[in-house]
């Protein structure tokens, strides 16, 4: 399957424009050295090539990157509120198992300036991947069903929680996962969810 690709990248909001693209750049220099052997990264590179650089909020330096095992975090936590949520964001990748890579910025006290990792079309195609509830009732359920479904009955499943719905669908939610390529565009498609561009 040939999926689109995409590099992301989150930026502090404090800094020009001008260095918004550059720090991405820096990030993504430090992917392409890192991941230069991962298929993924060769077909973006030779036939994607998009960047969407978003708004990463703060980052404080607070942690310190060891660049063997990734961040020294607190594991008892899932957001620190003492870091920058740049810092979360990277703590969130190495949390989830992502792929990403990091820069800092010496000329600004080595403080964390962009993290980057690799996305296919699966995080943002909301078209042809719909989130689980539009997976079940426009994919999975017979159109005929679907029309001769009241109206109301549509908007009540669309006021419960995910995790109600994976209780009334829990075959047709492990379906989905797979469908939408596991638990880790899942988690991507969540963090870039709402954010603005950089």
């Amino acid at each position: 399957m040939n999926l689109e690709k995409r590099l992301y990248f989150f930026v502090p909001y404090n800094i020009s424009e001008i260095q918004k693209g550059i720090q991405a750049g820096h990030a993504a220099l430090e992917y392409a050295h890192k991941f230069k052997d991962d298929p993924d990264f060769i077909d973006f590179v030779e036939y994607h090539k998009t960047w969407i650089i978003l708004n990463g909020g703060t980052t404080n330096g607070r942690l310190s990157i060891n660049h063997e095992t990734g961040w020294v975090a607190n594991p008892r936590i899932d957001e620190d509120p003492y870091l920058g949520s740049l810092d979360n964001i990277a703590n969130f990748l190495i949390k989830n198992d992502i792929p990403y890579s990091l820069f800092e910025e010496p000329d600004l006290n080595d403080a964390l300036t962009s993290v980057c990792f690799l996305a296919d079309e699966r995080v943002w195609n909301y078209k042809d991947y719909p989130g689980f509830l539009d997976y079940v009732l426009k994919i999975k359920m017979y159109p005929e069903a679907l029309a001769a479904m009241p109206a109301e009955n549509e908007v009540i499943l669309r006021m419960q929680s995910e995790e109600k719905l994976k209780e009334l669908f829990p075959e047709y939610y492990n379906e989905w996962v797979q469908f939408m390529g596991g638990e880790k565009n899942l988690f991507l498609r969540e963090l870039i969810k709402g954010k603005k561009l950089a």
